[in-house]
């Protein structure tokens, strides 16, 4: 893993994101203590992020359906039942 400064990491992201994407570690340093470490996410990670938007996005179209047509005079009336 090589060493990088705050300020070489920011003045050059997009080559050190190259880097990362071919497999090259980095950690970044402020004032020579360590701050966060830039790293190729493992697939699994990948994978479950993917699978998690998925199901939100499906969630959002589910409520969707389930509330089309609604005016908004439905919608207040929907409000005022959850107060009760």
């Amino acid at each position: 893993m090589q060493i990088v400064g705050a300020y070489e990491a920011k003045t050059k992201l997009s080559a050190l994101l190259d880097r990362v994407e071919s497999g090259e570690s980095f950690m970044i340093t402020r004032h020579g203590s360590p701050v966060a470490v830039l790293t190729r996410p493992a697939e699994d990670q990948f994978t479950n992020a993917q699978k998690a938007i998925e199901g939100l996005l499906a969630t959002r179209q589910k409520f969707a359906q389930a509330f089309e047509g609604l005016d908004s005079q439905g919608v207040k009336a929907l409000i005022e039942e959850g107060r009760r």
